[in-house]
């Protein structure tokens, strides 16, 4: 893990002795030196991350060379913060410099110092630098071996299962058993996928044993991948068992023979059969492509089932034919509490006392079933009483840190951790900063790895693109799980394990990579870099060393700071931090002591009841987000324009009551000279103002991605088009006229931005702009208050990528018609307050992949829509302030899941469901359905 800090290091040393000149002499040559023994020294801390915790003194010496990484890390800061290119005003030329060239002279000294320090210490570790065999052991010998580590690799275990163990299974065997002995000749290749100890060996064991089974396939071979992978082993072991399979001796020289003669022997066994190997725990793609080509496509119907986290692998193994992917689900309530009851009381039923306590526990484990054996166990050998449990459930994460009865699952966890590279492994360290359950978006995660410089740079693309790349692997991989996802597909939200997080929560803490305070009287290291104070931020105000910090969160701090001044909310000494997150922190001004953090590079004040910006923002150069979103801010500083840096600046705020309003986007006044941001690629919501000099600079803005602007004219039109035909990378673009019945005139957008995703235009529109159906990636569009002719949305029937249609009095006429063949790809379809609609008619073959209708406020509507059994993928069917005579003509031929119909009534909804004849009422809060009306 220290690996993570070097290489961190490493490129910051690289950039720093690139652009700082004028050191004094032998600053560089002392950087260079440290440079290269750190280089040198990462093979080292690779071998020994392997080792993990076995060697003690070697489990000493990364610690310490990772506290070097970060010394001189604060080192390099210290000397950008001190190095002053001071432009006081009030002094002539000559005092100005001399006052620089002795600060300056001063700092220089102060890091000579330091360095030269530093590298005496790290020429003193290289010396004591531990050696390692070919194998990864340490040539000094077993003297060296303070602890011994007491894992054994126990994922055979679930090869040894009794039938009678097993809980939630039986489905998926039984669907898996159908997709392996039926279907066509060709080879089959069928994937288990899941995350550690989601019981993906046992599954496939069971399908593997089924009787069904046994009689389809000729021979049968299960093949547990090691890690790392010896392919030569691998595959000699195969050879033997499958000339063991049917009784006949293994070929003379299979021990001598290459990886390329023991595949040709293996494809030539397996050509004349129809086979199923089960190829268990694949971790990587090379594993696979490795033994594809082995593996005979002999047109008798054989298969290959592989288990595996990775869900890269699962689909690039399926992508040659009608192949299969069985993502396995965690147990349900009632089959987790099953399993719990019969490991924890050895098939007795839970004393009633315990009932609540054991249910809370086995929450955490959130339906995995290694989890649910581990912790039960656990709980069989403590004593039955409320106090014990409570005890365990208040500290879980200790439990399973010290307890020896969870070191296997502890490990089984950890494997995949241990498998990602350092880059990754810092991001998913990451996420142990955020509170338990919480859903983190993608976006502020993405956001916050860039700022604290996890994101390599990568010619072609983005940082944030990038680190779009980081959240995808580790989703593919199950080390994330996804917790929300935006209708046209991406994910919005991910979230983490609840005992996988207790397990880096101890992790990065013993890194001293994050800290944690959730309790009165909190301790964490004396060096914190990073800490995340949940609910205890008083106390934490009061034992903050922060001399060392890099990064600050605030979480659910409850109660208004009146008993914990803002003055104290940030301390003095944290002059090092580049993150500061206060979301949804009670504070009502601008903290002063935020001005003073030069190096930061992330803020978000968001939901916070703060009203204004001060001019000395400027003096943070390496902001790159600010994030204001739901605040109260609607005016910036002139001097926000000095912040040539910022990519992300969110300024705006929704309110909302029942369904959409008109002005409901409130952003901030546009600032002239807004074009000298030329690294934004996000800024929302701006009032424009009627000011074309504004628009105009809108078209610098060359990298933005998403653009939103309010109060547009529709004399500002032919500006506008000018400016966004500049905007070649844009992705999402919202526009809001100044009132409700102003145009928004766009018919003058001649090349408009090929990229452009999403699209939401709140305003009279007199035609749709030609320019809209020629756009191939957009996937959603908003219209509303648009009142085009009725004819207008036959144009957008044939958009290739169109999944989101949101329609608020969008077109005018009597009859909403959708023909035969279009919308191929609509999934979602919202159409609300069309005054004088009395008719929807869907044609046989139109949105055959719709799965979700909303109709609200058409209160002339007569019928629910003809041809509405067309719809057969039709999931959802949501009714808002509908008369219930028009919903009761829903027919039964309809066969919709999910019917709703929904009143707003004295302030909150009222939600019914309607299930055949029966119906049920509950009323549910205004936030819940907010996103809908959004």
């Amino acid at each position: 893990m220290a690996e993570i800090a070097v290489s961190f290091l490493l490129e910051k040393l690289t950039t720093f002795l690139q652009n700082e000149v004028g050191l004094l002499q032998g600053i560089p040559e002392d950087l260079e030196y440290i440079k290269d023994e750190l280089q040198s020294l990462k093979a080292v801390l690779r071998v020994a991350d392997s080792v993990g915790e076995s060697n003690q003194e070697l489990k000493v010496w990364v610690q310490q060379v990772r506290e070097i990484a970060y010394d001189t890390e604060d080192t390099l800061d210290e000397y950008k913060l001190d190095v002053v290119n001071d432009h006081r005003h009030g002094l002539d030329a000559f005092l100005h410099q001399v006052c620089c060239f002795t600060k300056n002279l001063k700092a220089q000294h102060r890091i000579a110092s330091k360095i030269n320090g530093i590298k005496s210490r790290i020429s003193n570790l290289s010396a004591r630098r531990p050696n390692f065999d070919n194998n990864g052991t340490s040539e000094q010998g077993p003297s060296s071996i303070a602890t011994v580590n007491p894992w054994i690799d126990r994922r055979g275990d679930a090869l040894l299962l009794d039938r009678v163990d097993l809980v939630g299974i039986d489905n998926s065997k039984e669907q898996l058993v159908q997709w392996l002995v039926e279907g066509n000749s060709g080879r089959k290749v069928v994937s288990v996928v899941g995350m550690g100890g989601s019981g993906k060996t046992t599954l496939a064991k069971q399908v593997y044993d089924n009787t069904k089974v046994k009689k389809h396939f000729a021979v049968h071979v299960w093949i547990t991948i090691s890690h790392p992978l010896k392919i030569e082993e691998l595959l000699r072991n195969m050879v033997r068992q499958l000339f063991d399979s049917i009784r006949k001796p293994v070929p003379q020289g299979v021990d001598d023979m290459d990886s390329f003669l023991l595949k040709m022997i293996i494809k030539g066994f397996l050509q004349q059969r129809r086979y199923l190997i089960v190829l268990d725990d694949v971790w990587h793609m090379n594993e696979w492509e490795m033994l594809d080509h082995a593996l005979a496509n002999n047109g008798r119907g054989s298969c290959v089932l592989l288990t595996t986290r990775n869900s890269e692998v699962a689909s690039t193994s399926c992508i040659e034919s009608e192949d299969k992917i069985f993502n396995l689900e965690p147990l349900s309530p009632d089959e987790s509490w099953t399993l719990f009851c019969k490991k924890c009381f050895q098939k007795n039923s839970c004393p009633a006392e315990l009932e609540r306590h054991s249910r809370r526990i086995l929450d955490k484990c959130e339906g995995l079933p290694l989890a649910i054996v581990a912790i039960s166990g656990v709980l069989a050998t403590k004593r039955h009483t409320v106090a014990e449990w409570e005890t365990v459930y208040r500290s879980l994460g200790a439990e399973i840190e010290d307890n020896s009865r969870l070191i296997n699952f502890k490990e089984v966890l950890l494997l995949s951790f241990n498998d990602l590279p350092y880059h990754l492994k810092s991001c998913f360290l990451y996420l142990s900063l955020f509170p338990g359950n919480h859903l983190i978006e993608n976006m502020r995660l993405i956001r916050l790895w860039i700022a604290e410089g996890f994101v390599e740079a990568k010619e072609g693309k983005t940082q944030e693109e990038v680190a779009e790349d980081y959240l995808n692997e580790l989703l593919n991989r199950s080390m994330i799980q996804i917790a929300g996802m935006t209708n046209d597909g991406r994910v919005k939200a991910c979230r983490i394990h609840d005992l996988l997080r207790e397990i880096i929560i101890s992790n990065a803490r013993d890194q001293n990579f994050v800290a944690v305070a959730k309790e009165q009287n909190a301790t964490w290291p004396e060096k914190v870099r990073r800490l995340a104070i949940h609910n205890a931020l008083a106390n934490a105000q009061q034992n903050m060393n922060a001399s060392h910090l890099r990064s600050l969160f605030v979480f659910d701090t409850g109660d208004p700071l009146s008993s914990s001044p803002t003055d104290t909310l940030i301390p003095n000494s944290c002059r090092l931090l580049k993150v500061l997150d206060l979301r949804a922190a009670p504070i009502e001004n601008f903290p002063a002591e935020i001005s003073n953090l030069r190096l930061l590079r992330y803020l978000s004040l968001r939901d916070t009841k703060i009203t204004t910006i001060p001019s000395s923002i400027r003096k943070l150069q390496d902001l790159e987000t600010l994030d204001l979103k739901h605040s109260q801010v609607s005016e910036l500083p002139v001097e926000i324009l000095k912040l040539r840096k910022l990519h992300h600046l969110l300024v705006y705020r929704y309110e909302f009551t029942s369904y959409s309003r008109f002005h409901s986007k409130y952003g901030f006044q546009a600032l002239s000279g807004i074009g000298a941001l030329q690294s934004l690629q996000k800024l929302c919501f701006m009032d424009v103002n009627h000011d074309n000099a504004i628009i105009i600079e809108l078209g610098k803005l060359v990298q933005l991605r998403r653009l939103g602007i309010t109060n547009m004219r529709k004399e500002d039109g032919k500006i506008l088009c000018s400016s966004i035909e500049k905007l070649i990378n844009l992705h999402a673009l919202s526009i809001v006229s100044s009132v409700k019945e102003e145009v928004i005139d766009l018919q003058c957008l001649s090349s408009p931005p090929q990229l452009l995703q999403r699209l939401y235009l709140y305003g009279r529109l007199e035609k749709l702009p030609e320019w809209i159906p020629c756009l191939e990636s957009l996937a959603v569009i908003y219209l509303k208050w648009s009142r085009l002719p009725n004819d207008a949305l036959e144009s957008l029937q044939n958009l290739p990528n169109l999944v989101h249609l949101e329609l608020l009095q969008a077109v005018e006429g009597d009859t909403l018609r959708f023909k035969a063949g279009g919308f191929k790809e609509l999934k979602l379809l919202g159409i609300d307050k069309f005054e004088g609609l009395r008719c929807i008619q869907v044609e046989e073959g139109a949105m055959p992949y719709l799965e979700k209708l909303s109709i609200q406020r058409c209160k002339l509507l007569e019928r629910v829509p003809l041809g509405i059994q067309h719809l057969t993928n039709l999931k959802v069917l949501e009714f808002f302030d509908m008369p219930e005579e028009l919903i009761m003509t829903l027919g039964p031929d309809a066969n919709i899941p999910e019917v709703y119909y929904t009143y707003w009534r004295n302030g909150e909804w009222e939600v019914y469901s309607l299930e055949g004849s029966a119906e049920t009422g509950r009323s549910i809060s205004t936030e819940s359905l907010q996103s809908r009306f959004k």
